[in-house]
């Protein structure tokens, strides 16, 4: 199995990764000489005459029409992004939970089928197990990693397998390649949400993935500022998708896709950062006395230590980890952190924690939450950029005043 690597050139031009990031996309001559693409804050565009209307509508020549339908500030972003990933195309969303429903409810109809793996985001499966449903789509559940379940719950009418790589809390790799071959047999599409990985780390469609996801307001905005989703692949697939999302108005702010392309400018540098504080961290985690257990998939403690290193570059700024106690040491490890915030995401400059069991599933009983693997004292630690000694100082003093 090829690795993936960031400096991969394949479909992207002759440019490096760095390279690109700040300049794919986008004319070099830009309005009023500007150095950076500018905010086109408009929601109404204007033709010049009658034959401008027909050139656009009859002819197909591009113009903007009407902000839901397309904007200028994110078509650059929109190609940007395509160029990291090495996609045909790709359309930008107001959030990743955005770009997951239109692209779902892009790819299938009533009577449809779909397969989904079990350690998916909550907020997607709840969608695929409940709403769905309404529109008389079935959705099965299989465990993550259980290859043989995933193929037995192929269907006659099924459209295609979604999952993600690497997965939310437990850091799971998806071997790309084994879950291809069995998607190519039964000629279904796949979908992976790579939000974790960015296409630094993993791109997907090399090993024949067929729809990127992509939560923007993670690793590639990377400035905890923004909202927005992405979705790349072929041009066929995300035709169809960008038609849906002219309907359902998911659609993102040109400020909000300027923010964008300027977190992409440097999100090569901050994703290598992140890397190797990541690693560190993860590290010094697995050695401490007060840790029970730490997943990060470039550990070899690991159980996806082999598909990681195979298939992506680095492990990312994640790492989960369980410390030894009860619920009521958890609170008092939060209580102590100095420098580290307690908040739900990733991706940005800033390191983040976040107790899942208080956080995102407080409305679960412990014994449900058990059963989805969500410990009293699990935590997963979003690594930013600041100065990784002074991280590991941090997580360490509270470690010892949560006794």
């Amino acid at each position: 199995m090829a690795k993936s690597s960031p400096k991969s050139k394949a479909k992207s031009g002759d440019k490096s990764l760095s390279t690109r990031s700040i300049h794919a996309g986008e004319p070099r001559r830009k309005y009023a000489d500007s150095l950076t693409t500018p905010i086109i804050q408009t929601s109404t565009f204007t033709f010049k005459n009658s034959k401008h209307i027909e050139d656009y509508t009859k002819k197909g020549k591009e113009h903007f029409e009407y902000g839901r339908y397309g904007n200028p500030t994110a078509q650059i972003a929109e190609r940007r992004l395509a160029n990291l990933e090495g996609a045909e195309d790709c359309v930008v969303f107001s959030s990743g939970m955005s770009a997951i429903t239109t692209t779902i409810l892009t790819l299938v109809q009533s009577g449809d089928h779909i397969v989904i793996t079990d350690d998916s985001y909550k907020k997607t499966l709840e969608f695929c197990r409940s709403y769905l449903k309404q529109f008389g789509i079935g959705c099965t559940i299989v465990p993550f990693g259980k290859y043989s379940a995933l193929e037995k719950a192929i269907r006659k009418n099924t459209r295609f397998i979604f999952s993600e790589s690497p997965t939310n809390p437990y850091l799971n790799i998806f071997d790309l390649v084994k879950l291809k071959k069995i998607a190519s047999r039964y000629k279904l599409l796949t979908l992976i949400d790579s939000t974790f990985s960015t296409p630094f780390n993993q791109r997907p469609l090399e090993f024949g993935i067929d729809l990127v996801l992509h939560s923007c307001t993670k690793y590639l905005g990377g400035h905890n500022d923004i909202l927005a989703g992405a979705v790349l692949g072929r041009k066929e697939l995300v035709d169809k998708i960008r038609n849906l999302h002219k309907s359902m108005g998911g659609t993102i702010d040109p400020h909000c896709c300027y923010l964008l392309l300027r977190g992409l400018k440097t999100f090569p540098l901050r994703v290598a950062k992140q890397n190797e504080a990541g690693l560190k961290v993860a590290q010094f985690l697995e050695r401490h006395p007060r840790v029970k257990k730490v997943y990060y998939p470039f550990l070899k403690s690991h159980r996806h230590y082999k598909i990681a290193k195979e298939q992506m570059k680095g492990g990312s700024g994640v790492v989960t980890f369980e410390i030894k106690g009860n619920i009521n040491t958890s609170k008092r490890f939060l209580d102590a952190l100095k420098l580290c915030y307690i908040g739900p995401s990733l991706g940005g400059v800033e390191t983040l924690i976040t107790h899942p069991a208080l956080v995102s599933y407080y409305d679960y009983t412990r014994k449900q939450r058990y059963e989805l693997g969500i410990t009293d004292t699990l935590f997963r630690l979003a690594v930013g950029i600041e100065d990784t000694q002074d991280i590991i100082d941090d997580l360490n003093r509270a470690l010892n005043q949560s006794r």
